[in-house]
């Protein structure tokens, strides 16, 4: 469900068609061509060959016998000391997992994009002008950090309205004048990205004291995972008592500060925005023939234009065109308090203006800046991200700063962690059930066909080998544990069903005629050893350029062919090993009359 169905369910739906479709040629087309290709022939002796792909051939096919003599001695030896082996294969499985909570979690992995968007919040209140003459001053500061040879375009909007979705459609989280996006693009050969994120953070904060700088994300895919927050992590208070709720969400903040990993921390409203407070004394102004409404739109006429109280038009004869005409105080002359307070004030059941200060009283105050809302209920918000640290590992710190703090929210108010925390939560969840639910239909599935329940246990036993395989190379590459992981934990386990499945199916066969379990399994394991083999190298080898990252984003699925790399060469090693013992050992209680030509221990097939 959620944002995980949509990333992966056409990836599953591609890896089902695709084994389907496998399957259906596998029985149809390949006997068919082996029909017409392969041809009858004695047998004969090796000839000399001067053809360096027949001398390679051979001399990879003379390493390969001695190392699966050399592995058929391996497994003699584990077959010999079943139960000592058995115990120390799982002892070690068993503590691989203890690895777990050193990997982290991450919703998804960052990905280098080569694209920077820093948004940049100055004094509340600075005007349009003002903020313009920074942010030149900033994007000098930005070009001495980023050298010319790296850095491709670099680009700022300011004045940009408080609800981007009409005009410029951002959701930075601009509330006004002060605030504004820088967007940094890099030439294609540059420095990780996050280093030049990770200077830019260090230096501006000291150069511009008083601005707040954010870094958001660049790339769709980050976009797109914040499910238009400008930050992974959004913490809410919800509550009627906005007043108090900003008090609440300052302590959250100093708190959430001294978080290891935090970055970027803000609270996205601001109670402090300069306004006005305007007080009309109604006695004063019926005496003088006005309303508050007059006062209301000679106020917006004046400060704001005409456009929204009075809109006009004038029609050109000359080509037909309606141009709109707004009419606004200049600047100049509202430039202080006793100048706003001689702004004349007009209505139509009068002709004789009146000034504001006659019929009203003028005062500064500080009002808020914007006032978000969910559900009809004021909230303030805070934002932060992660910056060297997983996003679980963070939010968990935060989760216990709520509990801690929960006592000192204000009545009535609760408070929301949002933002990837919860949809990583519920997407780690229901990859993890359909972990669980693949293998348990796996072994249903095997039970059906095999008509045995201990046979099918055999061949599941290699999947937490599989699983401690993906931790061990999650934690030797530095991995963190993520969505694409799970998906490739999803995929591996069909592969290394697969193979195990080679393993004990042969096994059975043998057992049959030669009615010792040991020597089933030994030699199931000898004449099973390249099938098992090419079927993981194949896999390994194609997912080996998603695992190194290879191309512009690779690192989103990066963890995905790491975590099938690291499953699958722990399982090849259980199919091989593990899974021939527990055969045995399971039925070492077989018994029956075997031919006297039986020979016992001596691989059938190589």
């Amino acid at each position: 469900q959620g944002i995980a169905r949509f990333l992966f369910v056409p990836m599953a739906e591609a890896v089902i068609f695709a084994m389907v479709s496998s399957f259906i040629l596998s029985r149809t087309l390949v006997p068919t061509m082996a029909r017409y290709l392969l041809r009858p022939h004695a047998a004969h002796a090796a000839r000399e060959s001067r053809n360096p792909l027949v001398r390679f051939q051979r001399g990879f096919e003379t390493r390969f016998a001695r190392a699966r003599d050399h592995y058929h001695a391996l497994l003699q030896l584990a077959l010999s000391h079943r139960r000592v082996f058995i115990v120390g294969f799982v002892g070690v499985v068993l503590a691989s997992f203890l690895l777990v909570p050193l990997l982290g979690r991450n919703f998804f992995p960052a990905v280098d994009s080569g694209q920077i968007l820093m948004h940049v919040r100055l004094q509340v209140g600075t005007r349009v002008e003002d903020s313009a003459t920074v942010f030149a001053a900033i994007e000098k500061a930005i070009r001495r950090v980023i050298p010319p040879a790296e850095l491709g375009t670099l680009v700022d909007n300011i004045g940009m309205p408080v609800s981007g979705i009409n005009l410029s459609y951002n959701n930075t989280g601009t509330i006004g004048t002060q605030d504004g996006d820088i967007q940094i693009a890099l030439k294609p050969v540059h420095r990780p990205t996050a280093e030049y994120v990770k200077t830019l953070r260090e230096q501006l904060p000291a150069r511009f004291p008083g601005a707040t700088f954010s870094f958001l994300p660049a790339d769709i895919v980050s976009q797109i995972l914040n499910f238009g927050s400008p930050a992974p992590i959004d913490l809410q208070v919800r509550g009627p008592d906005l007043a108090a709720d900003f008090r609440y969400a300052a302590e959250l903040l100093r708190r959430i500060r001294l978080v290891p990993g935090v970055a970027d921390a803000r609270i996205q409203e601001s109670p402090s925005n300069p306004g006005f407070n305007i007080n009309v004394d109604r006695a004063q102004a019926q005496y003088l023939g006005l309303t508050e409404r007059d006062v209301t739109n000679s106020l917006l006429v004046m400060l704001a234009g005409s456009s929204q109280v009075a809109p006009t038009f004038w029609l050109d004869p000359q080509n037909g065109v309606q141009y709109p005409i707004v009419m606004q105080e200049p600047q100049y002359r509202v430039d202080t308090l006793s100048e706003l307070q001689n702004l004349p004030i007009s209505a139509t059941t009068t002709a004789v203006p009146q000034v504001l200060g006659a019929v009203a009283s003028v005062s500064r105050n500080a009002s808020n800046a914007v006032v978000s809302q969910y559900n009809i209920q004021s909230m303030v918000q805070i934002y932060a991200t992660t910056q060297g640290r997983d996003l679980g590992a963070v939010a968990a710190d935060i989760s216990k700063i709520l509990d801690d703090t929960a006592h000192e929210a204000p009545k009535g108010s609760t408070i929301a962690l949002l933002g990837q925390v919860q949809t990583m939560n519920s997407a780690f969840a229901g990859l993890l059930f359909g972990l669980l639910g693949a293998i348990v239909l796996i072994y249903l599935l095997i039970v059906v066909n095999f008509q045995s329940w201990s046979d099918p246990f055999v061949i599941v036993c290699a999947l937490p080998a599989a699983l401690a395989g993906i931790v061990w190379m999650l934690f030797a590459t530095g991995t963190t544990l993520s969505v694409p992981a799970l998906t490739g934990a999803i995929m591996c386990m069909g592969v290394a069903t697969a193979n195990s499945v080679l393993v004990v199916s042969f096994a059975r066969e043998r057992l049959e005629e030669l009615g010792d379990p040991v020597a089933a399994a030994l030699e199931a394991g000898f004449v099973r050893f390249r099938p098992v083999l090419m079927t993981a190298l194949a896999m390994i080898i194609g997912m080996a350029p998603m695992a190194l990252a290879l191309g512009e984003g690779g690192e989103q699925n990066a963890p995905l062919g790491r975590a099938v790399i690291g499953g699958l060469a722990c399982a090849t090693v259980a199919t091989l090993v593990f899974v021939p013992v527990v055969f045995s050992l399971v039925h070492r209680k077989y018994s029956r009359d075997v031919a006297p030509s039986a020979i016992i221990g001596e691989p059938h097939v190589a």
